[in-house]
């Protein structure tokens, strides 16, 4: 359905421009391994290279099923949508911009603070290196948790889902730059533009950088709404998860933050505890259980209740 809409909307050979774009990409996180171990004989994780190479092919696997939970709901909004808004002017190339980068924010922060997307999001987290490579890690659940129903607002504001979606891949697009640690801090763009010395500090899992820096394209929202932290020289950058994942496996790296969510989910006590750690905050425990489980000490099954560290 979306390919059949962006052809319509871009023509046929849209498909060879996003071809010579996965190229491109492609091209340049292996570039920056190869760069880092043939040239400058620096440590490069090409396992993580190739982990995350799966998972986005993996992700491709699972989108042909054609299974989204925001299709329906994008369809029903722009049927009965305001206005329409053809892009047709600047200003609506502008409205559009701005929008979906106020959406992206939104849906990014809450992906922090909700197990429910943290478990697809928290995917693109667990390299421990931060490369190139790790923008194209980005789960393969996010369609089937309803990622994209935040950008609803603007389909439902009179924007066409092909727009909308033709939009978030221009913003995704941008943030595969953003993954290069090593580009110094670009001045006075600083302030309005999410940068890679923004982006190191998102990924960062010490105490004094996690949740912060939401932006695609822009870092204005999160100095709006306090989200903003600056990076400091006298701290030393620890990637990954504060709990680090040490699998290269890419179906476990898809997986494992559903496991641990289904684990504690299982061992809640109550439907009201259950509904709190799927919709509640990363780290957040379930009431230890009052009873033994299966003979065991209350200690001992207690120890293994928790909810995973981000």
């Amino acid at each position: 359905m979306f390919a059949d809409a962006m052809q319509s909307a871009f023509g046929q050979d849209y498909l060879e421009w996003l071809g010579l774009l996965a190229l491109i990409v492609f091209s340049a996180a292996t570039a920056e391994g190869l760069i880092k171990t043939c040239l400058r004989r620096d440590s490069y994780d090409w396992r993580a290279y190739f982990a995350s190479m799966a998972d986005m092919v993996g992700r491709k696997l699972v989108g042909l099923l054609g299974l989204s939970l925001a299709t329906p709901v994008f369809a029903l909004a722009y049927a009965h949508r305001l206005t329409t808004i053809e892009l047709s002017a600047p200003l609506a190339f502008l409205v559009l911009f701005v929008g979906l980068e106020f959406c992206y924010y939104w849906y990014h922060r809450v992906s922090h603070k909700s197990r429910w997307f943290w478990a697809t999001h928290a995917v693109h987290h667990s390299p421990n290196e931060l490369t190139l490579a790790t923008a194209l890690r980005l789960g393969w659940t996010g369609k089937l948790t309803g990622a994209t129903l935040f950008y609803t607002p603007l389909v439902w504001l009179g924007f066409s889902p092909t727009a909308v979606l033709a939009a978030l891949s221009a913003n995704l697009l941008y943030q595969f730059w953003l993954h290069a640690p090593y580009i110094p801090r670009l001045g006075p763009l600083e302030w309005i533009l999410n940068t890679p010395t923004h982006h190191k500090v998102h990924h960062a899992s010490n105490e004094e950088y996690l949740d912060c820096n939401y932006g695609g394209v822009l870092i204005i929202f999160d100095r709006m709404f306090g989200t903003f932290v600056d990076l400091r020289d006298d701290i030393e950058i620890r990637y990954g998860l504060t709990t680090p994942l040490v699998t290269n496996n890419p179906v476990l790296i898809s997986v494992h933050e559903w496991i641990n969510l289904g684990r504690d989910v299982k061992a809640a006590g109550s439907l009201k505890e259950r509904l709190e750690i799927v919709f509640g905050p990363p780290g957040g425990k379930p009431k230890p259980v009052a009873v033994a489980a299966a003979g065991r000490p209350v200690a001992a099954v207690a120890a293994e209740i928790g909810g995973p560290a981000h």
